[in-house]
């Protein structure tokens, strides 16, 4: 029985999270909230992350019900991300190891996000598409690596609809994504708005550029409402990336669809590709928000399955890399 306690903090969620051999024993995040409007920056993100992380790994030993002594490896998020936070994280992943005298790992964040949801779901070789506020990728196992089918080829679509709820000034708690979804759910009028596929890969910036353009003008001829425009950004945003994983599908010869990611919580999203797996006689896998959003358990897991497979990061290896490719890890447990 290996446990294994992770530590997540690419971006503005916290968490640490404690597996054994596939069974959560913990899950403990705190989300760094700025006002409506604004984003967050690097620096004020590791500083929430610095202020809280003691607080959440008590939180998260306790849940548990486990001593620093059980704990058998310490996992913590090498990047992709912010710099600040996650060299923030890092440094407490590493006193932790060197306290508790444990061996430790460098996780890919996109990789803990994928096998927390092969785990949790229960789905064998999918067609993965990743989506969150930093990464939009269209991914297939191959050959020991997590091969990228298709990506963005600028903004990633959370970072997108992040920053149309800062036109919109809607709030940031819990998520922007989580209000948008949830006026869209309200909009009746569909503006229309570029698509842009190109090839395998998306892109979202001139959308973006095009929907914030134009909305005050939209907003104050009342043609439009802010529940029409949420409406209409999702439902090209989404049909883009329904497009490019069932090309993926059909090009692996796939049968199942995995959501991984904070925004595949979206429920549209899920129930869109939903139906384009019906269509296909295809399975769509899905999680909830205790695990689509970034969280400590996931790098635990990732972490547990590469340590099985005789995988420890070498001391002088346990930094961070900002642009850490998913395809660039070798996947020895598979």
């Amino acid at each position: 029985m290996v446990i294994a306690i992770g530590f997540e903090g690419s971006a503005n969620k916290l968490g640490v999270g404690i597996v054994r051999d596939g069974v959560v024993l913990s899950n403990c995040r705190q989300t760094y909230i700025t006002p409506p409007g604004e984003g967050f920056l690097p620096r004020e993100t590791a500083q929430h992350h610095r202020s809280v992380i003691l607080a959440v790994l008590s939180q998260a030993l306790q849940e548990a019900a486990v001593m620093p002594e059980q704990i058998d490896i310490v996992c913590y998020t090498k990047g992709p991300g912010m710099a600040s936070p996650l060299q923030t994280v890092a440094v407490v992943a590493r006193t932790i190891a060197q306290l508790w005298n444990k061996p430790i790992i460098g996780v890919n964040h996109c990789i803990g996000h994928i096998e927390m949801g092969r785990l949790i779901t229960g789905s064998d070789n999918p067609t993965v598409l990743y989506v969150s506020g930093g990464n939009t990728q269209v991914i297939a196992y191959s050959r020991n690596r997590y091969r990228i089918f298709g990506e963005t080829i600028d903004i990633a679509i959370g970072n997108c609809l992040d920053r149309f709820a800062r036109v919109l000034k809607l709030s940031n708690d819990p998520s922007p994504g989580y209000n948008i979804e949830k006026l869209a759910k309200e909009g009746k009028k569909l503006l229309p708005l570029p698509y842009v596929v190109k090839g395998m890969d998306v892109s979202f910036s001139g959308i973006l550029s095009y929907i914030q353009k134009q909305s005050h003008q939209l907003l104050n001829s009342g043609k439009y409402s802010p529940e029409d425009l949420c409406f209409s950004l999702q439902e090209t945003l989404f049909a883009m990336l329904v497009e490019i994983t069932e090309r993926a599908m059909a090009h692996c010869g796939s049968q199942e669809v995995l959501i991984v990611g904070g925004v595949g919580c979206n429920m549209r999203l899920q129930e869109m590709m939903g139906a384009m797996c019906d269509e296909r006689g295809a399975k769509l896998f899905a999680t909830d928000e205790r695990f689509c959003i970034d969280n400590g358990v996931m790098i635990a897991q990732a972490g547990l399955e590469m340590f099985k497979s005789g995988n420890v990061t070498k001391w002088h290896d346990t930094t961070v890399t900002q642009r850490y490719r998913t395809d660039a890890v070798e996947v020895t447990w598979r």
